[in-house]
């Protein structure tokens, strides 16, 4: 059918072809209700034509729509415009993989990695009664985020109620192909029970998943032949070469897991999606690719076992490299391996590789969002935390690897040494979160807040110069994450754009404000011998060849690693590099949301697993509006709203920016939310069930955590830049007719996460008056503030009559302040514990992020807590990294 841009089919705006294959064809369109671009497919007439085969696929359909996985695509809706019958599903940028593997098997990484997503995804469907039957490498999607399965479980739904043969009805096929072509296309990943026309069920799908594996690895099909007779009779009766034969650098433990995927009998394979996801994560655990870890037994260790072996291995690896390096020839294998940080600890986004390349330094953060700085030698065991009391951001290493660099909590920057000492100030800033460098002349760069350009900064301390220029005709929001080159005098930075497809990484010098454009990226560039710079796009880690010298790129970018951890929202990088070591950080994506009682017992879960980082429920109790990070988007942040009862969720959100910090209305009407579409973070406004935005408060300075008053008329939130120092508290009309009024004080204290009271009378926040931060109650207008914690305390959050006020203590414990409230005044009885919140997050959650709520009745507590299956958060360190890639970039 042939369809033209601007026509509708309901809702749905068709805007472009963007496929066709044997279900039917695909387009691209624009869901004109909620401002969202969809995949629309066109179904066969086979469907649309008989009303029994209809109602099947809509009832299947709906069935498979409940699905909800990160790697499996969205069916959102199903429709009928006169006689066509319609899919409408989540639009996903990238290939196939079988338009991938026509280039060559998968490094044995991403086979690990892609093969862990779709068993995991499988396992999902399977628990919901829902099998594919049609897996293989056309129906599967490589995006940023990873794999997304494709059609799931729609081949049985467009099959004949009763089929009459197994291959009369053969389902999808990514390319128009000879009626014989497409049948051994499909072929060569059914399982002999599917051939056989016999029932088929979730071990079905995991024959096709060892096919796929196979292929990947090796780059071949497991089962070959020049014709339907010769191909299943190879799939019944032979067993493909085992994958090392292909590929000897695969481990035997590959082998064996896709030797028991393929095998002739259902009851000899993996009984379940779930075990070969569990096995492949074991192998890409303790593979090492090339450490051995042999006497670690699959389904026998625990995964802090394994982290165990892989610390020792780490120290034996180094401990041989550091011989390896003293001889002729440097070693050549590349190794990859894992630090994982102390048990209670989790790492913030910032790791230091020391200049010659064998310590690391890191800022450690536990559940109490206390932070320190951290540095341990690559060829040990020992991760020693330094005396530091106060920071909030770092580290960065000196050129000689003597002293650190870091931000304190009173905004400075400051220097200790590497192994302790005492602490030096620098000089002040406002912002730490943007970055600096410090060169081997003797000078730092840094923005001192964003929206102002570079200074540099004598390492002992003195005046400060501007050394770049913003360009705001150019659409330049920010200059941000400085970089030194080896002369110490030229750096690289970002240039944060308005547009983000025009944020660009720029070379300037600290002798002149001149500067000159790079490339794009989505994160800052850092540069490492023998001359490439390394950043992020596209949710990958990229080498070019940059010389430090002439200034100039050679080549082309090429990938060194996958699922890197970056900021979309400061667009800093978790990597760094030596001449041969590269470490780098993982994005930390499997959060839930849990419900808890007052005693901390859990009380299920509430939704689907996710990259969460805020959560506010509705004023009546029924919904639950987050900010969620979603791989799928390039790691952006948007807002959904969940039902509390279904956990269905729905996307409010879907710029290419990312929106954050929730708040909903008195009403539950609307949303309130902040954006970095406009460089700095904004207010904006938009109906809880999607629509029209609407700007509410935009100025050049970050605004975060908003709340709205009780009445509707007023915002207060916290301004990240407040003038004197850091955050502070400000009040503005949420018409915009009217000027907004600073809260804080005039003295430099810190100042963050207020909160305005049910009655609207007083504002709950969090301030650094006493040296670390505490709770205080003060009246909106004017009026004294009173302490209401003990001992530290954080992200305040009043209970919905006014009685109560929790907040998270210096040791994550979730605390309780009754309040009576009489006469304009408020007393507050002494805090109790209720439980430990377990957050479990790093350190921007913390920051400026709401990572618990509180039910209406104050009885429950929505808390975002790591997933129990999620990976541990670790550290990547990869040696001779520049052997992993390829000739054309070395």
């Amino acid at each position: 059918m042939t369809l033209a841009a601007g026509s509708r089919l309901g809702p749905y705006e068709i805007v472009a072809p963007l496929g066709a294959g044997g279900m039917g064809e695909v387009w691209k369109a624009r869901d004109t209700r909620l401002e969202r671009t969809v995949a629309i497919k066109l179904l066969p007439q086979s469907v649309a034509s008989s009303p029994e085969a209809r109602r099947r696929f809509e009832r299947e359909a709906k069935a498979i729509a409940q699905l909800s996985h990160p790697h499996i695509c969205a069916l959102y809706d199903v429709g009928r415009e006169g006689d066509v019958e319609y899919l409408v599903m989540e639009h996903l940028e990238g290939e196939t993989l079988a338009d991938r593997l026509a280039r060559g098997p998968l490094p044995l990484e991403q086979t690990l990695r892609f093969g862990v997503e779709m068993a995991q995804a499988l396992e999902r469907a399977h628990r919901q009664g829902i099998v594919h039957r049609d897996l293989k490498p056309g129906n599967i999607m490589l995006t940023k985020s990873g794999v997304k399965l494709l059609d799931f479980g729609l081949a049985r739904a467009m099959a004949p109620a009763a089929q009459v043969s197994p291959l009369s009805a053969l389902p999808t096929e990514a390319k128009p192909l000879t009626a014989e072509g497409a049948i051994l296309g499909t072929l060569q990943y059914m399982a002999p029970e599917q051939l056989e026309g016999k029932d088929t069920d979730a071990r079905t799908d995991i024959f096709a998943l060892g096919a796929t594996l196979y292929e990947m690895a090796t780059g071949r099909k497991a089962f070959s032949g020049g014709s339907q007779a010769s191909l299943i009779s190879s799939i019944m009766q032979s067993d493909p070469p085992a994958v090392s034969a292909a590929s000897p650098m695969s481990p035997p433990a590959l082998d064996r897991v896709v030797r028991t995927c393929l095998a002739k009998d259902p009851e000899e394979r993996w009984q379940s999606a779930g075990d070969v996801a569990k096995e492949l994560g074991w192998i890409a655990t303790g593979s090492g690719e090339g450490v051995a870890l042999g006497a670690v037994q699959a389904g026998k260790s625990s995964r802090r076992e394994v982290l165990a072996w892989t610390a020792a291995a780490l120290a034996v690896a180094f401990g041989a490299a550091s011989l390896a390096l003293r001889g002729p020839a440097a070693r050549e294998r590349s190794l990859r391996l894992m630090i994982a940080p102390p048990p209670g600890q989790s790492f913030g986004e910032i790791i230091q590789l020391s200049p010659e390349g064998r310590r690391i330094a890191f800022q450690l953060q536990d559940d109490g969002g206390n932070k320190s700085l951290a540095v341990r030698a690559l060829d040990g065991l020992e991760i020693r935390r330094l005396p530091i009391s106060d920071l909030e951001r770092g580290p960065g290493w000196s050129p000689d690897g003597r002293e650190l660099a870091f931000f304190g909590q009173d905004r400075k920057l400051k220097r200790t040494g590497a192994d302790g000492g005492a602490v030096q100030t620098i000089c002040q800033s406002t912002n730490p979160g943007l970055g600096f460098s410090w060169g081997s002349q003797g000078t730092i760069v840094f923005p001192k807040d964003f929206g102002t350009p570079i200074f540099a900064v004598p390492v002992a301390g003195g005046a400060l110069r501007t050394v770049t220029a913003i360009d705001e005709g150019k659409g330049e929001a920010a200059h941000v994450h400085p970089f030194f080159l080896p002369d110490g005098k030229h750096f690289v930075f970002l240039a944060r754009n308005l547009d983000p497809e025009k944020t660009t990484v720029m070379l300037a010098s600290v002798d002149d404000k001149e500067v000159r454009s790079l490339f794009h990226a989505d994160s800052m560039a850092i540069y490492t011998d023998p001359g490439y710079l390394l950043f992020a796009r596209d949710n990958a880690l990229y080498a070019w060849r940059f010389d430090p010298r002439r200034f100039e790129l050679a080549g082309s970018a090429v990938p060194v690693a996958e699922g890197i951890r970056y900021g979309t929202e400061d667009n800093r990088l978790s990597a760094s590099a030596t001449s041969d070591t590269l470490a780098y950080l993982l994005w930390p994506q499997r959060r839930r949301l849990v419900w808890v009682d007052r005693t901390g017992r859990e009380q299920g879960a509430l939704g689907a697993v996710g990259d969460y980082e805020d959560v506010r429920i509705s004023p009546d109790g029924r919904r639950v509006a987050v900010a969620q990070r979603d791989p799928a988007r390039g790691q952006n942040v948007d807002v959904w709203v969940v039902d509390a009862a279904r956990g269905t969720g729905t996307r409010v959100t879907t710029e290419r920016t990312d929106e954050f910090d929730p708040v909903w209305s008195p009403d539950g009407e609307r949303i309130v939310y902040v954006s970095d579409r406009g460089g700095f973070y904004d207010l904006y406004e938009r109906p809880a069930v999607g629509g029209a935005e609407k700007v509410l408060l935009r100025t050049k300075q970050d605004k975060v955590t908003p709340t709205v008053s009780p009445d509707g008329r007023w915002l207060l939130y916290t301004v990240l830049q407040g003038g004197l120092g850091g955050p502070a508290r400000y009040l503005a009309p949420i018409d915009g007719r009217g000027e907004e009024r600073r809260l804080s004080g005039t003295a430099p204290f810190l100042e963050q996460h207020a909160e305005i009271s049910p009655d609207g009378a007083w504002c709950a926040f969090e301030s650094t008056e006493s040296g670390e931060s505490e709770v205080y109650i003060q009246p909106v207008k004017e009026g004294v503030k009173k302490q209401v914690s003990s001992g530290g305390g954080r992200m305040p959050i009043w209970r919905r009559d006014g009685k109560e006020l929790f907040y998270v203590s210096r040791t994550g414990n979730l605390m309780s302040v009754g309040l009576r409230s009489s006469a304009g005044r408020v007393d507050a009885e002494e805090p109790r514990p209720l439980f430990v919140l377990q957050l479990g997050i790093e350190t921007e959650t913390q920051q400026f992020r709401r990572s618990y709520d509180v039910s209406p009745d104050g009885q429950r507590f929505l808390i975002i807590r790591r997933a129990a299956d999620a990976e541990p958060d670790v550290a990547v360190v990869v040696t001779n990294w520049r052997g992993a890639m390829t000739g054309a970039a070395k």
